[in-house]
């Protein structure tokens, strides 16, 4: 009896201690809070978001991220440009470094959008202070897949790296939605 309690206990320990190395360090769970990743993400859906994956990779133009806004809270936006892009909106389409990016992600909210354009024309000089063309290195222009809600790098400008807490790997809650994979361009 003695030894069957100790091997409890020995496995109780070992449980606790890999939940808390991968929660600290590899993996953490994410309930969404908010309409500005609609429909992409939606309010209460619950992702897992992969830590680890910018320690040992680049973060990229189209990953979904959470990073943290100020010391209380988080936000989950899309990265639209990384440090070296000239990143600009003119009547409803981006152009990164001159060239026209499709975002797929945006059609749906295109079709029921109230404004005349879902993105309001902006250049990467418009949210820099001071004013640049190209985003500064180290830095990400983010945005919110719902474009007339979202609080985003057009509010409070450009974030940098190391406020990214990881990319959203999956989204698993609710069950009839799980997916993952959010890079338009895969």
């Amino acid at each position: 009896m003695k030894k069957e309690l100790f091997e409890w206990l020995i496995a109780i320990i070992v449980a606790v201690a890999l939940y808390f190395v991968i929660h600290q360090f590899l993996f953490l769970v994410y309930t969404i809070n908010g309409d500005s990743m609609h429909p992409t993400l939606k309010n209460g859906e619950k992702v897992i978001v992969n830590k680890i994956g910018y320690t040992v990779g680049d973060i990229h133009k189209g990953d979904v991220i959470v990073f943290h806004a100020d010391k209380t809270d988080d936000y989950v936006k899309r990265v639209i440009g990384t440090g070296g892009d000239k990143v600009m909106y003119k009547d409803d389409n981006l152009y990164v470094n001159g060239k026209k990016v499709d975002e797929p992600y945006l059609d749906e909210n295109k079709l029921s959008k109230t404004n005349v354009q879902l993105t309001e024309n902006f250049s990467v000089k418009d949210i820099t202070s001071p004013s640049v063309d190209t985003i500064p290195e180290g830095k990400l222009l983010v945005l919110g897949d719902n474009r007339e809600v979202s609080k985003d790098s057009r509010y409070f400008g450009l974030i940098d790296e190391k406020q990214v807490v990881g990319e959203v790997a999956l989204r698993f809650w609710p069950f009839n939605v799980f997916h993952y994979n959010f890079d338009p361009a895969q």
